[in-house]
Order: structure tokens, then C-alpha cells, then sequence
């Protein structure tokens, strides 16, 4: 029986005549690459590759390291070699890469995964957040290095914000990105958030449907918050300022009156001549 090397016609297209670039491996050679950035694989979406590959081969060859134990690291393809053994191949073509320490495999992994458009959005930050932290670079610098526009970065780093249960629902499709980055407004409010999530999901809300119902929430929460500020600040009762101006009255032998303003106010002692006006300093000095 003819081995089944799912090697597709993309292969010579690519690589002209140059063979020596590529070769057709043992898919049991290979192994995962161990800083894979992609986390979810879709089960619908891998078996409509592997049924493409089963008719067509693997278009575009994997990119591996050389391993240890005669071995192969993967470096790209992951879903291509998942669904190759999906539909049964023995070998893959694959192209190797001369790759010395694991900070170039990692940095060369990321990109290559984040410059293709399957990578979820949290996928996607993870991959960045990992360029960052592991390599120092900056926003700036990971947009260039990736092809990206820096606020395209940004805007996916704050997905991780979210609690993980929201990444989740990104991951599996449940929340666009488009919902999350709203969602993320309401960061401070975990009950609302997850009162929103539950309407976004159950009612197949829009992103737009979903903005409007966070501006909503977000307005009431304002409004909430300055009525309690105001609270807070309001008057003394009018019967207890009363009180102490009677007491300060009797106590001065003078008048005197209280007014505020918010948490603010004054009070007011009358004097009726400098001699008084000695009695009464005298007595709020304690002499």
C-alpha cells in the first residue's frame, strides 16, 4: 500500500526547485513546540482542515528545530499537524530551521503564531504579554516587530483584565472581542459585568446593543455614587445646629449663629463693645 504523505502541490510552488529547504517527515518525529501560544483548537474547524488536507495535502510545510533523540520541535503548524494525524498521514513536509536557544524559538514561535489570523484575541495578548515581559520590549516595539499598529496591541492587553471566566468566553466564541473590550468598563462592577454577560449570551446581543446597555449601567452607577457624595456632605440637622447655637448663646452670654455650606460652615459670635469683645475672647481662650 503507497504511503500517505499528504505532501500538496503548495510545497514545490513555495520552494521552486530548492528541495534541500524541505523534506517529508516522520509525523511521530515531531514534537509540540513547548511555548505554543495557542491554548483552544476548535474541534469543527480542525476536522474541516483535516477532511481539506485529506483531499488536497498539507499546502503549507511545518516549521520545526531539530530535537534531541533524533526528534523535531515544532515551531509552527500545531494545527496543521494536529489535523494531519487527524486524517491519518505518516509523514508531513515540514522546513528546518537552524535554532540554537529557547528564547529564539519562543520569539519565533509568538510571531509566527500571532501573524496568522486563527489566534483568538486572548490567544493573541497572551502572545504579546509574553513578547514583553520575556524580551522587554515595548508596545512600540512589539507592534513593529509584528506588523501591528501599537493601539492594536494595547487594546488586546487590556482583554486580560478580564476575570478568567470572560477570556474564556472569548476563547470558545461565546463573547467577541468587541463585547469584552465593553465589558471591561465595568471591571470595578463584578455583578453588573456578569449580569451583562449573561444578557450578551442568552440574547445574542450586539456589540452596539451591548455598549448601550453599559453606558446605561455606568450612568446609574454614577449617578449612585454622586447622590451618596452628596449625602455625605449634606447639612447638619436643622434641629441639632439649634441646639448647639442655644448652648454657645447661654454659654457667651452673646449671639451666635451657625451657618454651612455642604460639610462647610461658620459660626458667627456677636460682641457689643471692645469690652465684650475681651469677655468673649477670654472665654474661648479659657482665661
Amino acid at each position: 500500500m503507497a504511503k500517505n504523505t499528504g505532501l500538496g502541490l503548495g510545497v514545490g510552488l513555495l520552494f521552486g526547485d530548492e528541495t534541500e529547504k524541505y523534506f517529508e517527515c516522520n509525523i511521530n518525529d515531531i514534537v509540540p513546540n513547548k511555548f505554543q501560544p495557542r491554548s483552544y483548537f476548535n474541534e469543527d474547524a480542525l476536522q474541516e482542515l483535516s477532511d481539506s488536507i485529506k483531499e488536497k495535502g498539507v499546502i503549507q510545510p511545518l516549521i520545526i528545530k531539530n530535537g534531541q533523540d533524533g526528534k523535531y520541535e515544532l515551531i509552527a503548524g500545531e494545527r496543521r499537524l494536529r489535523a494531519s494525524k487527524l486524517a491519518g498521514l505518516d509523514v508531513v513536509p515540514v522546513v528546518v530551521l537552524d535554532i540554537k536557544d529557547d528564547d529564539s524559538l519562543l520569539e519565533i514561535a509568538l510571531i509566527e503564531n500571532i501573524q496568522r489570523t486563527d489566534l483568538n484575541p486572548i490567544e493573541e495578548a497572551e502572545a504579546y504579554k509574553k513578547l514583553i515581559e520575556r524580551f522587554g520590549y515595548t508596545q512600540e516595539e512589539t507592534a513593529k516587530r509584528v506588523g501591528k499598529k501599537r493601539s492594536t496591541i494595547t487594546n488586546l492587553l487590556r482583554l486580560l483584565k478580564l476575570p478568567r471566566q470572560f477570556q474564556d468566553d472569548v476563547i470558545q466564541g461565546l463573547l467577541s472581542e468587541g463585547h469584552a473590550r465593553a465589558l471591561i468598563k465595568l471591571i470595578d462592577d463584578p455583578a453588573k459585568m456578569a449580569e451583562i454577560r449573561e444578557m450578551i449570551i442568552n440574547n445574542s446581543l450586539s456589540v452596539r446593543q451591548t455598549e448601550k446597555l453599559i453606558k446605561k449601567a455606568t450612568s446609574i452607577t454614577s449617578t449612585k455614587i454622586s447622590n451618596k457624595k452628596q449625602k455625605e456632605t449634606e447639612e447638619i440637622p436643622s434641629s441639632y445646629r439649634k441646639s448647639i447655637t442655644t448652648q454657645l448663646t447661654n454659654h457667651l452670654n452673646s449671639k451666635v449663629s451657625i451657618s454651612q455650606n455642604g460639610s462647610r460652615g461658620k459660626i458667627e459670635i456677636d460682641y457689643y463693645s471692645l469690652d465684650d469683645l475681651d469677655r468673649v475672647t477670654a472665654m474661648l481662650l479659657g482665661e
